[in-house]
């Protein structure tokens, strides 16, 4: 009965030290839906450039070459930025089920368990780095109605020195 008790209040504390990394798959869930979300415009904006490639003139075509660069640019910085959150969410639930392991069996996973949660923590802050620099390119690369300079109209003024 004692030993019950003992391994019911071990579950207890193992479930408590759980929860932390649990939150953290919440938060990490909610950057893949804005991850998702962004990759999801950035190729609604690619397709209707792409269709109008094949009818469209030179200057207007190399134009909408150089909007696509961008937009490929974009997408490959979210499609990274969505691999290390998915990277961090695997190893977060690693840590999760380490922990009960390391409970129910008494193996001592310490080591590989702060292992796990630095890389994942390290996964999520290199995800987040390039979902900045996502925004980045993507703010730079606007015009705001010919306020502010952008991207293309720098390549094009260097191009014709």
């Amino acid at each position: 009965m004692i030993d019950s008790l003992l391994h019911g209040t071990n579950l207890a504390q193992v479930i408590q030290l759980a929860v932390a990394p649990v939150f953290l798959l919440a938060g990490v869930g909610a950057v893949l839906n804005v991850l998702a979300n962004r990759i999801g415009r950035i190729i609604d904006r690619a397709r209707p450039m792409e269709e109008r490639l094949a009818t469209v003139d030179a200057d207007t075509a190399r134009e909408l070459h150089e909007r696509l660069k961008i937009l490929s640019r974009r997408a490959t910085l979210i499609n990274r930025a969505i691999a290390l959150n998915v990277l961090c969410g695997l190893l977060v639930s690693l840590v999760v089920a380490a922990l009960f392991i390391t409970s129910s069996l008494n193996i001592d996973l310490a080591a590989p368990i702060a292992v796990a949660f630095v890389f994942a923590l390290l996964s999520l802050a290199a995800s987040l780095l390039m979902f900045l620099r996502e925004v980045f390119l993507a703010t730079s690369s606007l015009s705001f109605g010919g306020i502010r300079k952008s991207v293309m109209d720098t390549k094009k003024a260097v191009a014709n020195k």
